[in-house]
């Protein structure tokens, strides 16, 4: 089995003008992915928004540190989850079941390096 992180982005302006109830169904909505996937999802968690991040820039000189994300986008990573599948297709599978509403996600092979 390999490993791949899914990676969700979202309109983090849009999300932030849920109502309560919207925010419970859409956690319910993870929930029901958690337990119809659970042998597959190793992980995962929400993340703060994109405002609360620090970009570290590595270069020859001192690294740099500003505000922020990497980039500015509309769709910010708002959350991940960490899979194991036999495969790219059924990791796909897999992530075409999470919940991103006004986004959409995005499945990467993690790379074993041990």
């Amino acid at each position: 089995m390999t490993e791949y992180l899914v990676l969700l982005y979202g309109d983090e302006k849009l999300l932030g003008r849920f109502t309560d109830a919207e925010r419970a169904d859409l956690l319910q909505q993870h929930g029901a992915f958690q337990q119809k996937h659970g042998a597959a999802v190793k992980g995962g968690d929400a993340l703060q928004p994109a405002a609360s991040a620090r970009t570290i820039h590595v270069g020859d000189g001192p690294a740099g540190v500003t505000d922020g994300p990497f980039v500015e986008t509309k769709e910010a990573l708002g959350g991940f989850y960490l899979i194991e599948a036999p495969d790219l297709d059924a990791a796909v599978a897999i992530a075409a079941d999470v919940p991103a509403p006004h986004g959409g996600v995005e499945v990467r092979p993690v790379l074993a390096m041990g």
